[in-house]
């Protein structure tokens, strides 16, 4: 009788328990061999009560990151559109814009993460209207807490985030100037200029902070874009720096385009460096050379990986061994270095659901509070 006293776990307890052993059996297999041979009367509550306290104050998360490639809302003669996933530079057919958005949304769908970091929203209003009419309609499961608030981009095209979890603490940095970072600007660089291209948002998940950002592309002047990047690496290291006394024991995540491309001008180092070497782990560089892209550029037929997560050395721990996935069957035929199967309506360059594929990793062990 005192052994069952001490057993206060209930049923839905010890189903939790086993799908904790389970999800964890590439892992840990002896933990999976334990949970299969030891009756359940005979488990100590020792053993059970650990497991369990582990179970409730942390949890599985799945955060993924999109550039959706120009997500706008348009109003033309009394009608609502989202523009279709090109670039506005780069005139296509808008006749397949619906298509497109369609294809986002079901590759959003899919992938069925509880965090999704955006690149390239025009607006709340937008990310709303997209929610609303194309994601939700899939059948997926909705992101009641949304945001996109208006940073830099001459175009309006912002960084945002859609959450299944409560978002209890968002940040912008839009107008985050060098000297507020203490950096020192270099030579043809105006001080009284906002350090980020777009933005860095802040955003608080339990435990987790994660900053989702999209840095400056190389287009159309590779050298000035490679300053423009470095500065905002650079500042971005300064706010993490800034907002945790020690961040190596913290937790936290860089999220998003970082415009990084493969290939370097022998003159300069990766303009992200600041944020990489014995800062983080690119939790990308997980995966093998071959893989490790997540871009296809049809003008010079080169493979880039500009999408990435940077992780702290602490949220790297936790995560020891886990892979990001690449989810790439929403990019147009063209992109013929991926010979999986893609989302029905994908055409040879359009439609598709983006010119980026989508980047998902599976965080476990996340403090919950």
């Amino acid at each position: 009788m005192g052994h069952e006293a001490k057993c206060d776990f209930t049923y839905i307890d010890i189903v939790s328990f086993f799908q904790f052993c389970i999800s964890r059996l590439n892992r840990f297999p002896s933990i999976y061999y334990f949970a299969l041979t030891v009756p359940i009367r005979e488990l100590s509550f020792l053993t059970v009560s650990a497991t369990m306290n582990l179970c409730k104050h942390s949890f599985v998360m799945r955060i993924a990151s999109l550039n959706v490639q120009n997500l706008k809302l348009q109003r033309f003669k009394g009608q609502t559109q989202l523009h279709g996933a090109w670039d506005s530079d780069a005139p296509e057919d808008p006749s397949l814009d619906l298509i497109d958005r369609r294809l986002t949304g079901e590759l959003l769908a899919e992938i069925n993460a509880d965090v999704v970091a955006l690149q390239e929203v025009f607006d709340l209003e937008t990310l709303d209207y997209f929610h609303n009419k194309f994601l939700v309609p899939t059948g997926a499961e909705p992101y009641p807490h949304r945001a996109c608030i208006a940073g830099n981009d001459g175009r309006g095209l912002d960084v945002a985030l859609i959450s299944r979890h409560p978002l209890p603490f968002i940040k912008s940095h839009a107008s985050l100037k060098l000297a507020d970072v203490g950096i020192d600007p270099p030579d043809g660089v105006d001080p009284d200029l906002p350090v980020y291209r777009r933005d860095c948002l802040m955003i608080k998940i339990g435990q987790l902070t994660l900053f989702v950002c999209h840095f400056k592309s190389a287009y159309p002047n590779p050298g000035v874009a490679w300053k423009t990047r470095r500065l905002e690496a650079l500042a971005t290291r300064r706010l993490i720096e800034r907002y945790f006394t020690k961040p190596e024991n913290s937790l936290w995540l860089i999220v998003g385009d970082l415009n990084e491309p493969n290939v370097q001008d022998g003159d300069y180092e990766r303009a992200i460096a600041p944020l990489e070497s014995h800062f983080s782990e690119d939790l990308m560089m997980r995966l093998p050379d071959a893989e490790r892209w997540t871009y296809y550029d049809p003008h010079s037929g080169l493979y880039h990986c500009p999408d990435a997560l940077l992780a702290s050395p602490e949220l790297a721990r936790l995560c020891e061994g886990i892979k990001p996935i690449v989810v790439r069957k929403g990019l147009g035929v063209e992109v013929s270095r991926f010979r999986g199967s893609r989302l029905r309506a994908v055409g040879k360059h359009r439609p598709h659901a983006s010119d980026h594929a989508a980047v998902l990793i599976e965080l476990d062990q996340i403090p919950s509070s």
